[in-house]
């Protein structure tokens, strides 16, 4: 009775390893954390590079909603003589 339980539970040990084998070969986790890992340190050192992109891109679209306003703003006839302008140009 012993015997077996001990031969079923090796069985199902040798079985649990041989998936476990298999999982390994083919996800391969080392691997992709290995990847991950340089992936991480890539950003973190490219992050001031990204922060300046991003910081150039706010200015640059902060100066044309500026020019725009300003546009809008010289074209609007119920402000106090803006709209006269273009209207005369016309």
């Amino acid at each position: 009775m012993f015997q077996q339980t001990l031969q079923t539970d090796l069985n199902r040990l040798m079985n649990f390893l041989g998936f476990a084998r298999a999982f390994i070969i083919r996800k391969n986790p080392l691997n992709s954390m290995s990847s991950g890992l340089v992936e991480m340190f890539k950003n973190f050192l490219t992050m001031n590079k990204k922060r300046n992109m991003v910081k150039y891109r706010l200015h640059y679209h902060h100066s044309q909603l500026r020019k725009m306003e300003t546009l809008i703003a010289e074209n609007n006839e119920h402000s106090f003589l803006q709209g006269k302008k273009i209207n005369e140009v016309r």
